[in-house]
C-alpha cells in the first residue's frame, strides 16, 4: 500500500509511534510518505520506501498565526496526488484530521472519478484530555472524530474516556502501542553503565517531555528517599517547562551529584539496558510508552495507577503500580527492587516477557495493516 503519515515531529509519544509504526511498514513493504513541518525526530532517512514531504508554511504581515492547517491539507491533496496515496494516516486529532478531512474533501472535488481518499485518526491522550477537552477546540475535535473513515485509539482507557468525554458514536478501535523488541532488549553488561553513573550506583531512569503531568519533581524527591538505603545516580532524560524546576529541586534537596539531566536523546534503546529500575510518577498516562521501552529492555517501572498504565504493567509481576503523589511507596518500591537483586532480575524478565508476548512489533503491526485493507475496502 501507498500510505500517507502525519504526526507531529518531535519528541512526543504520538510522533515516536507514528514514526516507528512507519518504518516497521516500510520493512514490511509498504511505501510510506511522511507529510509534516520537519522530520519526524526518530525517522532512519536511510530506510528503504521512506519518504519524507515538508509543509511549507509562507508568513505574511496579514497573518498573527501562520494556517499551518491549510497548508498541511494542500500538501496531503498534492502528495496523495502525486504518489496515488490509499490512505491518509494521521496522529493526534488537532489539527492533523481536521487537515486530511479537507484533503480528502479536495479530491473529491478536483478528481470526482477517483476513488474516494480516506483517512484513519489515532487518538494518543492530550488530543482527547487535554487540547480537545478545551471549550475552543472541543467542537471541532468532535467533528474531526466522527468524519473520520476509521479511529483507533492507543488504549482501553483512551477509548472509554473519549466517548465519555465527546459522546461520538463512532467506532474506536483499539490497537496498543508496540515496541521493537529485537531493537529495545536487555543488555546484562551494561557497557555503558559506567560512563553513566558513579562506580556501585544503581541507575534510576526517567524519560518524558518534562511536562507538568508527567511529574518529574517527583523523580528527584524518590531519589532523594532511595539514595538513604541504597547508592543510586538518576537520569533524566527529555526535556520541557519541568526541567529547570527539577535541577532546582535536586539541589535544594542536595542530591545535584546523584542526577545527570541528559536532555532530549535520539537514541533511548541505548539508554535503557543500563538502568535498573523505570520511574514513571506522571499524573496521567494514555499509554506509557516509556514503560514498555523500558519493559523490553528488562527494566521494571515503578509506576502510577493511572489512565492506561494499569493495561501495560500488571502490579507486583512485572512493575508495581503506586497511586499519583506518594513518593513514599514509590520510593519504597524501588528501594525494595534495589536491595533485593533476585526479586529484579525476576521483575525485568516478568518485563521484558510481557512486551515480548503483548507488545512486540510482529503482534501489532499486523493489526494496523488488517485495519487499512479494512476501511481502504
Amino acid at each position: 500500500m501507498n500510505i500517507g503519515i502525519t504526526c507531529y515531529p518531535t519528541y512526543g509519544g504520538s510522533g515516536i509511534v507514528a514514526t516507528e509504526l512507519g518504518m516497521e511498514l516500510a520493512y514490511r513493504g509498504h511505501e510510506i510518505h511522511f507529510i509534516s513541518y520537519a522530520n519526524p525526530i526518530r525517522l532512519d532517512s536511510g530506510t528503504p520506501r521512506i519518504h519524507y514531504h515538508e509543509v511549507e508554511v509562507t508568513t505574511y504581515p496579514l497573518f498573527e498565526y501562520p494556517p499551518y492547517c491549510l497548508a498541511l491539507a494542500s500538501q496531503m491533496a498534492e502528495v496523495a496526488e502525486s504518489y496515488k496515496l490509499d490512505l491518509l494516516h494521521v496522529h493526534y486529532a488537532i489539527p492533523h484530521s481536521i487537515a486530511a478531512l479537507l484533503a480528502r474533501d479536495m479530491m473529491v472535488s478536483q478528481m470526482p472519478s477517483r476513488r474516494r481518499l480516506p483517512f484513519i485518526t489515532t487518538l494518543h491522550g492530550t488530543d482527547i484530555t487535554l487540547v480537545g477537552a478545551d471549550r475552543s477546540y472541543f467542537p471541532i475535535t468532535k467533528f474531526s472524530i466522527e468524519k473520520s473513515d476509521g479511529v483507533t485509539s492507543i488504549s482501553d482507557y483512551l477509548r472509554a474516556r473519549t466517548i465519555e468525554v465527546f459522546g461520538v458514536e463512532k467506532d474506536i478501535r483499539v490497537i496498543k502501542n508496540f515496541v521493537n523488541c529485537e531493537l529495545y532488549r536487555p543488555e546484562p553488561e551494561r557497557k555503558l553503565a559506567s560512563k553513566l553513573a558513579p562506580p556501585g550506583a544503581a541507575i534510576l531512569m526517567h524519560v518524558s517531555n518534562f511536562r507538568p503531568v508527567k511529574r518529574p519533581l517527583d523523580c528527584v524527591r524518590i531519589l532523594q528517599q532511595v539514595i538513604q538505603e541504597t547508592p543510586a545516580h538518576l537520569l533524566m532524560v527529555g526535556d520541557g517547562p519541568e526541567r529547570g524546576p527539577a535541577e532546582r529541586l535536586a539541589r535544594e534537596l542536595g542530591v545535584e551529584n546523584n542526577v545527570s539531566f541528559l536532555g532530549k536523546q535520539a537514541h533511548v534503546e541505548r539508554l535503557f539496558p543500563n538502568a535498573h529500575v523505570l520511574l514513571l510518577p506522571s499524573e496521567l498516562e494514555s499509554f506509557g510508552l516509556a514503560a514498555l521501552e523500558g519493559m523490553a529492555c528488562g527494566v521494571p517501572p515503578v509506576a502510577t495507577r493511572a489512565g492506561g498504565l494499569p493495561e501495560l504493567v500488571t502490579h507486583g509481576t512485572d512493575g508495581f503500580l503506586e497511586d499519583v503523589g506518594d513518593v513514599n511507596a514509590q520510593a519504597a518500591r524501588v528501594v525494595s527492587l534495589l536491595k533485593d537483586r533476585d526479586l529484579l532480575a525476576k521483575m525485568g524478565a516478568a518485563a521484558r516477557l510481557t512486551a515480548l508476548t503483548r507488545f512486540c512489533t510482529s503482534l501489532i503491526i499486523p493489526a494496523y495493516e488488517e485495519y487499512y485493507r479494512e476501511i481502504c475496502g
